[in-house]
């Protein structure tokens, strides 16, 4: 990757930052390019002089997205939202990422969609990701398509809302208590990113499905959250009728859900076919090896806390 220009599309969220570094680190040159560049502008200091370049794009209109990948060796898409209006980011935005890939000669296109997209999903956001994957397959059909799990990380909105909530409350409602997860660590989601650029050869025109070594319910991690960090909290495991009362009325304190997230909770997150991140030979990390080092600050006493247990 040393020298070449890969342009993130969305590369200031979660997961772009990660992409960000990675590629960075292996020398190549990197445009964040997404709607408010100046939100991430904490990734400038990572890269030597002239290594990171910022662009301003709006995936809805194709002549930003144009003007975006031009010059670009190699393009990742990692735009995706949970609620709003799913078809124009999800569905049209990857299909002019993917138009303006094809237009300008990219050598190398990686799509980041989602774990459970799929034509026939109950939710809107599912449903967007598959009918996504299937648009960027037609303008370039040389892409790589990743399906990560749900991310998680020091500052994801996953884990770490969980706890918030773990840490702040008396009582923790559990919706969907039995619903199964395998969450991937943003980490190697990143590597996976550009592993597939690196070697485009080898991974063009396949769809790998990510996750993590653990498959793990709902209540089974608010049970591992807050044992991580030291609160005994009432959990309530809600039964669905209360969750999707919930869902349609947005009561539910301190972790809002909409009506199409209840439907994401209807059916497990997990891979369907064995992780693909064997595929770019990366070895996944565990829930349990990361997340207590980041989460030790909701315990009562932070890191003194931890320090007098230990005591």
């Amino acid at each position: 990757m040393n020298g070449k220009l890969v342009t993130l599309i969305g590369g200031g969220g979660f997961l772009g930052r990660y992409v960000a570094q990675e590629l960075l680190a292996a020398g190549a040159r990197v445009r964040i390019a997404q709607r408010e560049p100046r939100q991430a502008l904490f990734l400038k200091p990572l890269g030597g002089l002239g290594q990171t370049q910022f662009a301003a794009i709006d995936v809805t209109r194709p002549e930003s997205v144009a003007r975006a990948v031009q010059g670009s060796d190699a393009v990742v898409n990692l735009v995706g939202i949970l609620s709003g209006d799913f078809d124009a980011v999800q569905v049209r935005g990857a299909r002019h990422v993917a138009e303006a890939a094809a237009a300008a000669g990219v050598g190398a296109l990686v799509h980041v969609s989602a774990l459970g997209a799929d034509t026939d999903s109950p939710s809107a956001y599912g449903r967007t990701k598959a009918e996504g994957e299937a648009a960027v397959r037609t303008a370039f059909p040389g892409a790589t398509i990743l399906r990560p799990s749900l991310l998680f990380g020091r500052e994801d909105q996953f884990v770490n809302r969980f706890a918030g909530m773990i840490a702040s409350a008396p009582v923790v409602p559990v919706m969907r208590s039995g619903v199964k997860f395998q969450p991937l660590y943003v980490v190697d989601a990143a590597q996976a990113v550009v592993r597939a650029l690196a070697k485009p050869a080898g991974f063009a025109g396949k769809t790998f499905e990510l996750g993590g070594p653990d498959m793990i319910t709902m209540g089974g991690l608010i049970h591992w959250i807050a044992d991580a960090i030291g609160r005994e909290p009432m959990i309530v495991e809600l039964p669905d009728f209360a969750g999707a009362a919930i869902a349609t009325l947005g009561f539910l304190p301190l972790a809002p859900i909409t009506r199409d997230q209840w439907r994401m909770l209807l059916r497990d997150n997990v891979v369907t076919t064995g992780s693909g991140l064997a595929a770019f030979g990366i070895e996944p990390t565990p829930l349990t090896a990361v997340a207590p080092g980041w989460l030790v600050r909701y315990r009562r006493q932070g890191r003194f806390g931890v320090r007098a247990e230990a005591a």
